[in-house]
């Protein structure tokens, strides 16, 4: 796979770090999260991987850890700023400079974090909604003319952090191709969200969005670009924004409107869709239409053709129609393809295969022993050493 060979020490975290991790795993990283003990962590985001128990409040636990980093490739840190340079895990240990030589030169240190690092709210907790919150496209996405809706946590936590972490830590191999050296990769779920919606915040206040929330093109004030209830309860999505897409689809509509009898007195034409004070008798056309017939009618109508119209499907029906109950890890590479698909649902238990890792490392059998003597590997692994009684 395309980054066989690299390995990637993962602090377990919240959503974008694990992503980040599970993009590198699909591609063929050797990914080890460090979990913290007696973790409860129920991660999804976990194909590929294997982990680790530590504590790095132990002397062990914390050398461990650094040796570890010390000999991967790329380090994930998801914690607030300033965290891991208080345990001494810092990108300046690691880092060669003109002070002191590094543990680890060739290291990418990717930080991802809430709100910019130097940012006036960057010691504060936040989630995904507060991070697209300050970075301003939340005031500009559909919603009521009251307050606008947020899109689950996918713009902060997963595009504008996991994804842009991993393609930041991408970027980096690359450059250290040339260079043979690490860098940090700084990313912030706000700049990150502000980043990949680039093109409606330059078109702010023109363009696209003019108006009020609801009023514009993509933002659900356009009838030619929303989502449409059908008889059964199930929805279509309607997306002819070009003028050759609209024609068609409203082709397509006005004849099953015509061929059932529900016509009416009005019916719109290709030049409604240019037509701003038309939209709201199209929109109730629409609405009244889509009403007389359920989603799978409306399928067949508009399948095959260019009319922008397809149903919007559930989960389970999403994974019938692509063959896969998970999401497949994407791009495809031609020639060195991503991880096979798990077969069903998968966590990743803390500190499943430490054992192993601490092998990989070479401790010997004291030094493991001192780990579990300090309490690094968690109380648990302290019960086994214990001998057990007689009975």
């Amino acid at each position: 796979m395309a980054l066989n060979g690299i390995k990637v020490v993962e602090f377990a975290g919240l959503a974008p770090g694990p992503f980040a991790g599970l993009v590198l795993a699909h591609y063929g990283a050797s990914v080890i999260r460090i979990d913290r003990p007696s973790s409860t962590t129920r991660d999804l985001l976990c194909a590929g991987k294997r982990s680790i128990v530590l504590d790095m409040k132990t002397a062990s636990g914390l050398r461990v850890t650094k040796n570890l980093i010390a000999q991967a490739d790329v380090l994930i840190d998801p914690f607030r700023p300033g965290v891991l340079e208080t345990l001494s895990l810092g990108p300046e240990v690691f880092h060669t400079s003109d002070k002191r030589k590094g543990l680890n030169d060739k290291l990418v240190y990717a930080r991802l974090a809430g709100f910019p690092r130097n940012g006036t709210h960057s010691a504060m907790a936040g989630h995904d909604i507060n991070y697209i919150a300050l970075s301003g496209i939340l005031s500009m996405l559909p919603g009521t003319t009251d307050k606008p809706a947020f899109p689950l946590n996918l713009i902060a936590d997963f595009a504008g952090g996991g994804l842009m972490c991993a393609n930041g830590i991408l970027l980096a191999l690359i450059e250290r191709g040339r260079s043979g050296r690490g860098q940090v990769v700084n990313v912030d779920m706000v700049s990150g969200s502000r980043y990949v919606s680039s093109f409606p915040l330059l078109n702010a206040g023109g363009g696209f969005w003019e108006g009020p929330r609801g009023t514009n093109t993509l933002d659900g004030g356009a009838p030619f670009y929303d989502v449409y209830t059908c008889s059964d309860g199930k929805w279509m999505s309607v997306g002819c924004l070009e003028p050759q897409f609209f024609a068609q689809f409203i082709s397509k509509f006005n004849g099953v409107m015509k061929s059932s009898g529900e016509q009416g007195s009005w019916s719109p034409s290709r030049s409604t869709q240019f037509t701003k004070e038309d939209w709201p008798k199209l929109r109730k056309y629409l609405e009244d239409g889509f009403r007389t017939q359920p989603r799978d009618f409306w399928t067949e109508v508009f399948h095959g053709t260019d009319a922008c119209a397809v149903p919007v499907l559930s989960p389970t029906e999403a994974a019938q129609l692509l063959g896969s109950l998970y999401p497949k890890p994407h791009p495809e590479l031609s020639r060195t393809p991503p991880l096979l698909l798990q077969d069903e649902i998968q966590t990743l238990d803390p500190g499943k295969h430490t054992a192993d890792i601490l092998k990989e490392l070479g401790l010997s059998d004291e030094e493991m022993r001192q780990l579990v003597t300090e309490g690094a590997l968690g109380k648990e692994a302290r019960e086994l050493e214990r001998p057990k009684s007689k009975l």
